[in-house]
């Protein structure tokens, strides 16, 4: 049986408002939950799971619904993402490929 995973208040505010917003702005469109999965390529239960803001599904899944609708992700312009990856690329090619932990050093004063 699987664990039942626990997740901070913040993040179920955050899925929760994201799903008031794709719920909005499929009634905004006046798309029936089944026009909106057939677009999306997904269930009718599993959309309303994402308008439910269920933590479960998957994150690609609620951002292509969200971008269906017409929710913003990020950024109003969709260019500027591209920007902020390449960004964010510059960064990470600055930093190790990888973390460890710190070994503790050995004391060898004696």
């Amino acid at each position: 049986m699987a664990k039942e995973r626990t997740y901070s208040r913040y993040t179920r505010e955050a899925a929760t408002l994201l799903a008031k917003q794709i719920q909005l702005g499929r009634k905004q469109r006046r798309w029936t939950e089944h026009e909106l999965a057939d677009r999306a390529g997904i269930s009718r239960a599993t959309l309303q799971k994402i308008e439910k803001g269920d933590l479960s599904v998957a994150i690609g899944l609620v951002f292509e619904v969200a971008v269906l609708v017409g929710v913003p992700l990020f950024d109003q312009e969709r260019s500027s993402l591209t920007g902020y990856i390449a960004r964010t690329d510059d960064k990470l090619a600055l930093l190790p490929s990888s973390v460890r932990k710190r070994r503790k050093s050995v004391d060898d004063e004696f």
